[in-house]
C-alpha cells in the first residue's frame, strides 16, 4: 500500500504542474485594459491615408451637364459585336478605371495632363481637381477612391491572409477581426506592424492589452502594412518539444500502470 502511495505522489505532482501551467490570467488575454483612464490624443485620431507611388486611384467626374464632364473621365475601350475595323470602339461613358501613381508621385489626367498627387489624401486630391475642372465645367462633382488599400495579417491568428479594404480607415483591431482575431496562442502584448514610409521600412510593436495603444501611430493601418502576431511563450515552448514526446509519455504511462499492478 505504501508503494502505491509513493507512486501516486509523483503523478499528482505532475498533473498539478500541468494544470497550473494551463491557467492563463485575464491580464494576459484581455484587450484595452485601463481604457477609462486613457485620453485619446488629437493627432492620433487623424488618420487620412496619403497617396503614394504605385497606388491605384479611381477618379470619376460628374456634373449637371454630363456631356461637359465626359472629357475629364477615362474612356472605355471595349469590343463591339461586329468585326473588322469596328472591332474596337471608344465610349465616353464615365467609368471607374484606375490611375497608376508613377514613381515620381504623378498621374496623367485627361485634359489636365500630369498632376502631382503624392502626399495628398483622397479628399485633398478631389478638392484640387474640382478647383481645376471648375474652369471648364460648372459645379463639377469629383470622387476619388484608393483601390489598392490592402493589409496582410500573419502569425498566430485564426485566418491569416491579405485583405482588401473598401474604405480608407482601418484600425489594428479591425484588421485582426478580419483575420478571425488572435488565436489563444497569440502574443497580445507584442503585435508587430511593419510599413513603408518614404521608401524606408519602419515598424512598431503594440501592446493590445494596454488601452494606450490607441495613441500609437501604428494603431491605424496604411496601405500595404503587414501585421505579425508572434506566438506566446507557451506556444514557443511547445514548438521545442520533441515530436515523439507523446509516444514517450504513453509508454511511460503504461510502465507506471504495470508497476502499480505489480506492486499490488
Amino acid at each position: 500500500m505504501k508503494s502505491q502511495n509513493y507512486l501516486k505522489l509523483p503523478l499528482l505532482a505532475f498533473f498539478s504542474i500541468i494544470f497550473m501551467n494551463s491557467c492563463v490570467s485575464n491580464k494576459e488575454i484581455a484587450y484595452f485594459q485601463g481604457l477609462d483612464t486613457i485620453q485619446q490624443q488629437a493627432n492620433a485620431s487623424k488618420n487620412s491615408l496619403e497617396i503614394k507611388p504605385n497606388d491605384l486611384l479611381t477618379i470619376s467626374v460628374s456634373a449637371y451637364n454630363m456631356e461637359a464632364a465626359m472629357p475629364f473621365n477615362l474612356p472605355v475601350v471595349g469590343m463591339s459585336n461586329g468585326g473588322g475595323m469596328d472591332a474596337l470602339r471608344v465610349s465616353g461613358t464615365p467609368q471607374l478605371q484606375s490611375y497608376l501613381v508613377d514613381s515620381d508621385g504623378n498621374i496623367e489626367f485627361p485634359q489636365l495632363g500630369s498632376l502631382k498627387v503624392e502626399g495628398l489624401n483622397t479628399q485633398e486630391l478631389a478638392s484640387n481637381l474640382k478647383e481645376k475642372i471648375s474652369e471648364y465645367v460648372q459645379q463639377p462633382i469629383v470622387n476619388v477612391r484608393l483601390v489598392n488599400f490592402q493589409v496582410s495579417v500573419l502569425g498566430e491568428v485564426n485566418r491569416p491572409g491579405t485583405f482588401t479594404i473598401p474604405d480608407e480607415y482601418l484600425s489594428l483591431p479591425k484588421a485582426l477581426g478580419l483575420a478571425g482575431d488572435l488565436s489563444i496562442y497569440g502574443q497580445r502584448s507584442n503585435v508587430l506592424v511593419m510599413r513603408e514610409d518614404n521608401g524606408a521600412k519602419v515598424h512598431g510593436y503594440l501592446d493590445l492589452s494596454n488601452a494606450n495603444v490607441i495613441n500609437s501611430p501604428f494603431y491605424y493601418l496604411q496601405q500595404n502594412d503587414v501585421v505579425y502576431v508572434e506566438p506566446n511563450g507557451a506556444q514557443k515552448q511547445a514548438a521545442n518539444y520533441n515530436r515523439n514526446a507523446s509516444v514517450y509519455i504513453s509508454v511511460a504511462s503504461v510502465l507506471i500502470s504495470l508497476i502499480v499492478l505489480i506492486a499490488r
